[in-house]
């Protein structure tokens, strides 16, 4: 008998002609003689969901990225079925299906543009060695297109000309072009003729994005198996396309406490207790703020998660509540790993319940982190979840813990060349079962999920907060997050930069990097730029290994020491802007970092732009990038800016030198912009806040401002106890009008406003509020111009001459 022992190579395999359409509601089908079926489901009217399967049938429709709560629904919906062609029309968009080989071209349906068109369209590759396919789906790529986004990749902002892969990886030390790191968001928006358009390949195999590199004019994406299953944004404004990505993936399910965003400090490790007391103790004593102090892998015993080594700290509790009443709140490691250790509570109640990860032959896997020797919770089995959330019990409700930091949860193992589970590792993905394969790329979101599910039980009723080093789409719903293992190099600040305005972009505001670096030492002047740029991210914390040597603000020289104090005070002062920032990406997805192209992207000076940014919506800060720069070149966008050090205004569209020596950094605000600062404090809650000063810049013409207040930690405001205060400012060449809309039933604790104005072209010679004149007292004082006015005013008028 002879066998054939030759698999036939298929290579890519291609969808046939439709024989057959039907619509159900919202869902469209078509299908192709070759068994081929295409599901269109129109989410929105900008908005289309693409889903293939080869095999006749789709498996069970589960996804970890999507919200519950993302927007649905549509206004318009036909279908014309022509000669050669389907036609699907939205109040937004039009989607023509070939007939003849399921392609796909969609047009802006009002001007008839075409926005995005297969190329191959959708493919497949039959895997031999897994079963399934390889999926895969090829784009025309337009003359002059420009992608953004993929989350945290360490690369230039712009990805045209790039590939990448998406395997969430512990990666130490990365560099520039290291690719994949700790993240997976298979998002990116794609601009090309003034109009944006989203794609996010919701496939958490292992995938790949190539935009134009093998193939000049063909963008493409792949995964290692499961289906081909993406959604179509379309703007035309790039804030758009981002804004819907982060409505279906989520926004995060609540603001962070206040706390959160002040400076933090950590490192691996402060221990013992009397170390943690040295470094408190001495930025009061210094007077540089700081609201959070971390605890490393140290704290615990044996590196067993959820216990404490008595001999470094002999009563947590009492010391977590001395911090507490010094300012700071503290915040402890916890990482997935589990010691195997028979007489070790938590390893125990998880090997009864059966909670830890298998192998496909049913052993458990086991693999060395920190603790040695290890087993692994199922994070993507619903019962563990609920079982790891209880854990929390102890360490925040009774201990007093205010925030927890998830670590190692690529997951990371350790002396293995892949630097984690093998494939064959079962997981039971919410009643999906599957290989770790599939399952890899969530591991980390849903430790993170189910860290702050017990975090949120035992915090109530105050906020909690969690940070995850991996991340995949929608993770940004439960916790923040910080870009890992980085270097005290120059080039990492640039990827700092990068990586914060890259996770805005692609729905994860909340985002910092390990100021200073992690590995190896900053040079005082390192520090510095980095702070000076830290205090632009939402996520602000300093963080280093510790075995190199110290990176706290006092360590290098006084005047770095003056210097970091300076740009850490401006964060504690900007803090209800930012605060305010946050409410407005909570409620609608805005991205609280805007690369210019996201700020202008009309503007094509500003599609390869890497270093400038907005933060929030009016303020526009460039970090200096390189040692011993006294100032540098950067772009100013589009309209008139007021620079913050100096007052003096610029007109934007072009590029100009800015000074900057090392106690300054490019910072400018937008004309009309009215921004709410505190009083500085060394810690957020340390001063009962009675009066904000509003910065209020001068401009001929209108401008919008807001300020957001609430109790700062909590839930009230999700039952209407918030202030929203709106801002319309207008000025003309002997006047200045600001007009005050309020909503919400919170009162503040402040009663006044201390305005402070910027950039009057005229002296003032009368001042109406609510319309009644009020006395002109002394309203200048060391040279700033400035009147105190109480919180609810409904209009201040002022009115002058041209000096």
């Amino acid at each position: 008998m002879i066998v054939n022992t030759e698999l036939e190579n298929k290579g890519d395999l291609f969808p046939s002609q439709i024989i057959d359409f039907k619509k159900d509601v919202d869902k469209l089908y078509f299908t192709a003689a070759n068994d081929v079926i295409l599901e269109l489901t129109v989410v929105r009217d900008s908005l289309l969901r693409f889903r293939y399967t080869t095999v006749g049938n789709f498996n069970n429709d589960f996804s970890y990225a999507i919200t519950k709560y993302a927007s649905t629904g549509y206004n318009k919906l036909e279908i014309e079925e022509k000669e050669d062609v389907y036609e699907i029309s939205t109040s937004k968009l039009l989607c023509v299906i070939s007939k003849e080989d399921m392609r796909k071209s969609i047009y802006d349906v009002n001007d008839g543009t075409l926005i995005n068109q297969d190329e191959g369209g959708f493919h497949w590759e039959e895997s031999y060695e897994h079963g399934g396919n390889i999926v895969k789906m090829s784009k025309v790529s337009n003359d002059g297109e420009s992608y953004y986004g993929l989350g945290d990749k360490p690369n230039h902002l712009n990805l045209k000309g790039k590939r990448y892969s998406n395997w969430v990886t512990d990666s130490y030390a990365y560099g520039k072009d290291t690719d994949p790191i700790y993240k997976t968001i298979p998002f990116y928006t794609g601009l090309h003729h003034g109009k944006a358009y989203g794609i996010f390949f919701d496939n958490t195999f292992k995938s790949s994005f190539d935009f134009a590199q093998e193939r000049r004019n063909v963008t493409s994406f792949w995964a290692q198996g499961g289906e081909m299953n993406y959604y179509f944004f379309y703007g035309p404004k790039m804030s758009d396309v981002v804004e819907s990505y982060t409505d279906l993936t989520g926004k995060p399910h609540h603001l962070p406490p206040l706390w959160a965003l002040g400076f933090h400090q950590c490192k691996w490790s402060y221990y013992p207790e009397s170390k943690v007391k040295e470094i408190t103790s001495t930025f009061r004593k210094l007077k540089i703020p700081c609201d959070a102090i971390y605890l490393d892998i140290d704290y615990m015993e044996g590196f067993r998660c959820f216990t404490w080594n008595k001999e470094y700290f002999p009563d947590p509790k009492r010391m977590v509540k001395e911090l507490l009443d010094d300012g700071f709140k503290t915040v402890a490691i916890i990482d997935p790993g589990i010691k195997i250790d028979k007489d070790y509570s938590v390893f125990k109640e998880a090997l009864e319940n059966d909670y830890f990860c298998k192998r496909a032959d049913g052993d458990y896997m086991k693999g060395k982190v920190w603790p040695g020797e290890c087993y692994f919770p199922d994070f993507t089995n619903p019962e563990v979840r609920e079982w790891w959330s209880g854990l929390f019990q102890e360490l925040i409700e009774d201990i007093g813990i205010k925030g927890v930091w998830n670590d190692m949860n690529e997951p990371a193992v350790m002396e293995v060349p892949n630097k984690t589970f093998p494939d064959d590792v079962r997981h039971d993905y919410d009643g999906n079962p599957c290989s770790h394969r599939k399952a890899h790329n969530v591991y980390g979101m849903q430790m993170a999920r189910a860290t702050y599910q017990g975090l949120k039980k035992y915090s109530y009723p105050k906020r909690p907060f969690v940070i995850t080093r991996a991340a995949y789409s929608g993770t940004q719903r439960y916790t923040s997050t910080w870009t890992g293992d980085n270097v005290a190099t120059w080039e990492h600040l640039w990827i700092a930069n990068i990586q914060a305005q890259r996770m805005a972009m692609s729905g994860f505001s909340f985002a910092g990097s390990d100021i200073g670096g992690f590995a190896e030492q900053p040079q005082g002047e390192l520090f510095t730029r980095w702070i000076q740029l830290g205090i632009f991210h939402p996520f602000f914390r300093v963080h280093s290994s510790g075995d190199h040597g110290d990176q706290e603000p006092w360590t290098f020289d006084e005047d770095v020491t003056d210097i970091v104090r300076k740009f850490i005070e401006i964060r504690y002062q900007i803090l209800p802007y930012l605060y305010t920032a946050f409410w407005n990406y909570v409620d609608h997805g805005t991205p609280l970092l805007k690369s210019l192209v996201l700020f202008d992207q009309e503007d094509v000076q500003t599609h390869y732009r890497t270093d400038e940014f907005i933060f929030g919506e009016q303020i526009l800060a460039c970090p200096v990038l390189e040692p011993n720069a006294k100032g540098r070149r950067m772009y100013i966008p589009k309209g008139n800016w007021y620079n913050f050090w100096t007052n003096e205004i610029i007109k934007g569209g072009k590029e100009m030198w800015v000074d900057a020596d090392i106690d300054s950094m490019p910072i400018f605000v937008k004309e009309g912009a009215i921004i709410p600062k505190f009083p500085i404090q060394q810690y957020v809650g340390e001063k009962e806040i009675k009066e904000i000063t509003l910065d209020v810049y001068y401009k001929n013409g209108k401008e919008e401002s807001e300020l957001y207040s609430d109790a700062n930690d909590g839930f009230d405001y999700t039952k209407g106890r918030y202030s929203l205060r709106n801002f319309t400012l207008r000025g003309k060449s002997e006047e200045l009008i600001i007009n005050q809309y309020k909503e919400g039933k919170f009162v503040t604790k402040y009663d006044t406003f201390n305005i402070q104005f910027h950039g009057l072209p005229f002296d003032i010679v009368e001042v109406q509020l609510d319309n009644e004149k009020i006395a002109l007292k002394s309203m200048k004082a060391n040279g700033i111009t400035s009147i105190v006015v109480d919180k609810n005013f409904s209009q201040l008028h002022i009115i002058g001459n041209k000096s």
